[in-house]
């Protein structure tokens, strides 16, 4: 099976990430796409992370029902911070029989030579890049790329987050699931 991996904090899951992971199974080869979530992105601070169980949740309740969209913690027993090269290996390692693609913006394939053994994930792995507004590829570090024109919201975790912080409304920002969750929990409120 081919398999789509679709990293992030997801600090939460919203609108926009789950309209890319649909566009994405619908329009390639991909056979399911797994929303990957990190407890600690090496480049991101982690004090602002809600807890990675919690996050994994939001994500399951906003994809209930979806056969083509999974939501994984395959990174929750790995080493922090997440590297996405340990990552593959471990996947490869446990799941020989799928192929194992990469899902990212053309934002964050930019800064694809700053990650950890990027190499070798460009030798050994395909990437499917949906294209950002303002962050046009023309460096492929050697990586076997499929360039996607996926519909684009503006929408970010920070901006719900923000939000929510203002007593603002995130209705129609995430799924309705999400909300209520968010909600009851009281997340990202402080």
């Amino acid at each position: 099976m081919k398999i789509g991996l679709y990293f992030g904090s997801f600090n939460p899951v919203h609108t926009g990430h789950l309209i890319i992971a649909n566009h994405v199974v619908n329009e390639t080869d991909l056979n399911q796409v797994w929303f990957v979530v990190s407890p600690q992105n090496p480049f991101k601070r982690s004090a602002s992370l809600l807890n990675e169980y919690q996050r994994l949740h939001l994500i399951k309740s906003a994809i209930d029902g979806e056969t083509k969209l999974r939501a994984s913690s395959v990174e929750f027993n790995l080493p922090k911070p997440s590297y996405t090269v340990d990552t593959l290996a471990y996947l490869k390692e446990k799941h020989p029989e799928h192929e194992f693609i990469i899902v990212m913006g053309s934002d964050g394939f930019q800064n694809l030579s700053k990650w950890k053994n990027y190499e070798v994930i460009v030798s050994n792995h395909s990437i499917y890049i949906y294209k950002r507004p303002g962050f046009e590829i023309t460096e492929t570090f050697g990586a076997q790329i499929n360039i996607l024109n996926a519909p684009m919201l503006e929408i970010s975790s920070t901006l719900i987050r923000k939000l929510i912080k203002e007593k603002k409304s995130i209705r129609f920002l995430v799924p309705d699931t999400v909300k209520e969750e968010i909600d009851l929990a009281g997340y990202y409120k402080s």
